[in-house]
């Protein structure tokens, strides 16, 4: 059963910013540190420096000839069964680094030739030169070395839906970068029939298909070689009748298989060949309907019953909750992956103000990115107040959102309320907040929102992009 079924959202995974698991398997996704390595959001960034930290400590810990203290540092990689991803059959079960078999993972990063001529620098790359070392293993690894970022993401998302968790539930173990070693607590968790869940933020995972030791030799190793051959006119050398000379990867692969040694060897002196992988390969968070747990979804569904449940809410105090909770379902469903990790009524000045619902921006092209490459409008965070109101809005809703801005957590965001009676005075009070250098508000109401979900397309946020331009340019131009 489902997360969204156990605890009756009535969202679908289009609408949840966590992949909805289902408790019983797991699906076939993969926390991949590369992945996260190469993403701009704050989220994937923090957790890019805990692993960091830790292969580094490993690494500097084995350098120094402290090997039994490197292998301690295995000992907490206990075999996840909390995310519910990996390749398990059946009931999740895990394939960690955990006491059965951290002893050999430990020697095979010990003997690799990578490790030993300092090759290995990145966690990540274990995959590409320990030998019986694969991407289940490196998913689980980073599982658990990062939990403390999953800890918080699941709390964050059990008060946007408000889901009960546990209190002073063991966390079990976790990397702390900023005391450089495994720490644990007793903390609010998601405990279901008697089993911690960690929630997993869906525009983070991937399927693991480009960051491989197989596409690396296949791709980039056998290429770099096939010109160094026709450069050397080795005798693996063949001419087409038209004089045109070629090295097929078939005869490559023939006198040199396939192997992580082999690519540890060759990475040694053809280093930068790694660089061109890492610089090329390039992964996108997985669309909705892409995810596993989207299958069957009719977005075309979807996109009418958020039309509907919009239109049944009403204006006013009694339904202010549940407007809230469908436009944070609204917005996740539109801008995902631009927008990633909702977070509601995050404190401010010590708990004085709160912000009605934060998105991290992870946007890496489109308005999203173009706020803060064009506009100078630095944005990490893009913050939204919904206001349910059955009359306009008046400036103290627009100087309570621009009061929330700040250098760190940045000068732009939406305020959505139901209608207006008069657009141009509302306009007008934005491009007052704007033109004193206060930020950027852009209004929302239900026609705006019922006509981006109606031109919703999974596979093309154009409309969308153009849409929201427009009501940027009325503001920020005219």
């Amino acid at each position: 059963m489902k997360i969204s079924q156990i605890f009756n959202l009535g969202r679908t995974q289009s609408e949840l910013d966590f992949i909805d698991i289902d408790i019983t398997g797991d699906l076939p996704l993969f926390l991949d540190p590369f992945f996260l390595g190469i993403r701009r959001d704050k989220w994937s960034i923090e957790s890019t420096l805990i692993l960091r930290s830790f292969f580094q400590e490993v690494i500097n810990r084995i350098r120094n000839n402290q090997t039994n203290q490197a292998k301690i540092l295995f000992e907490h990689l206990q075999e996840p069964n909390t995310t519910c991803l990996g390749m398990s059959q059946g009931q999740p079960r895990g394939r960690g680094v955990g006491p059965s078999n951290a002893d050999d993972v430990f020697d095979n990063i010990l003997d690799s030739q990578a490790i030993q001529t300092g090759l290995l620098q990145d966690l990540e790359d274990t995959v590409l030169f320990v030998r019986n070392f694969g991407k289940d293993k490196l998913s689980d690894m980073t599982t658990n070395i990062i939990k403390k970022q999953l800890i918080v993401y699941t709390q964050n998302q059990c008060l946007l839906h408000g889901i009960i968790m546990q209190q002073d539930v063991p966390t079990g173990f976790y990397w702390s970068r900023q005391n450089m070693r495994w720490e644990q607590e007793l903390d609010n968790m998601l405990v279901i029939n008697n089993r911690v869940i960690l929630l997993v933020p869906k525009g983070v995972v991937s399927f693991s298909k480009k960051y491989t030791a197989e596409q690396y030799y296949n791709k980039f190793v056998l290429e770099f070689m096939q010109n160094e051959h026709l450069a050397m006119n080795t005798a693996l050398v063949q001419e087409r009748k038209n004089g045109v000379r070629f090295v097929t990867k078939k005869s490559i692969k023939e006198q040199t298989p396939f192997s992580k040694d082999f690519l540890a060897e060759f990475t040694r002196r053809h280093a930068s060949v790694l660089g061109d992988f890492k610089f090329n390969t390039k992964d996108e968070s997985l669309t909705n309907q892409e995810l596993p747990s989207s299958i069957g979804t009719d977005i075309e569904e979807v996109k009418a019953r958020l039309i509907d449940e919009l239109s049944r809410v009403q204006p006013g105090n009694n339904d202010a909750t549940k407007f809230h909770r469908l436009i944070t379902a609204i917005l996740e469903f539109l801008f995902y992956p631009k927008l990633l990790y909702p977070t509601l009524e995050r404190e401010i000045h010590d708990g004085r103000k709160r912000i009605d619902l934060t998105f991290d921006n992870a946007a890496e092209s489109g308005i999203f990115s173009r706020l803060g490459e064009n506009m100078q409008l630095h944005c990490p965070y893009i913050m939204i107040e919904c206001k349910n109101y059955t009359a306009d809005l008046t400036n103290p809703e627009f100087d309570q959102l621009s009061g929330r801005f700040s250098p760190g957590r940045g000068r732009v965001g939406f305020l959505v309320c139901r209608t207006v009676s008069n657009n141009e005075t509302l306009v007008n009070r934005a491009r007052d907040t704007y033109r004193d250098n206060r930020g950027l508000i852009i209004l929302l109401i239900d026609s705006d929102i019922i006509t981006m979900l109606a031109s919703y397309d999974n596979w093309n946020d154009n409309f969308i992009d153009s849409y929201l331009s427009e009501k940027i340019r009325q503001i920020a131009i005219n």
